[in-house]
């Protein structure tokens, strides 16, 4: 028996500029991400995927099953 799989998403590139923050933000950003063995890019678009999953969206992507915290902070 064949299961029905869901057909894959294409990715697409997302430039996010034009953001200005603190020094001390900006180094605690770098901080974060570095301990978490990733880009700012890449802690930052986790950070996003978590909140919009937490308001209830629904969306594919570029994780791994629990890469995304389900709980509240």
């Amino acid at each position: 028996m064949q299961t029905a799989s869901k057909p894959r998403e294409t990715t697409v590139p997302i430039m996010l500029r034009g953001g200005r923050v603190t020094g001390s933000f900006k180094e605690n950003l770098l901080d974060a991400a570095n301990r978490a063995g990733m880009s700012a890019n890449e802690y930052v678009l986790q950070c996003a995927a978590e909140k919009m999953r937490r308001s209830g969206r629904q969306f594919s992507g570029i994780f791994h099953p629990n890469d995304i915290s389900e709980g509240v902070i």
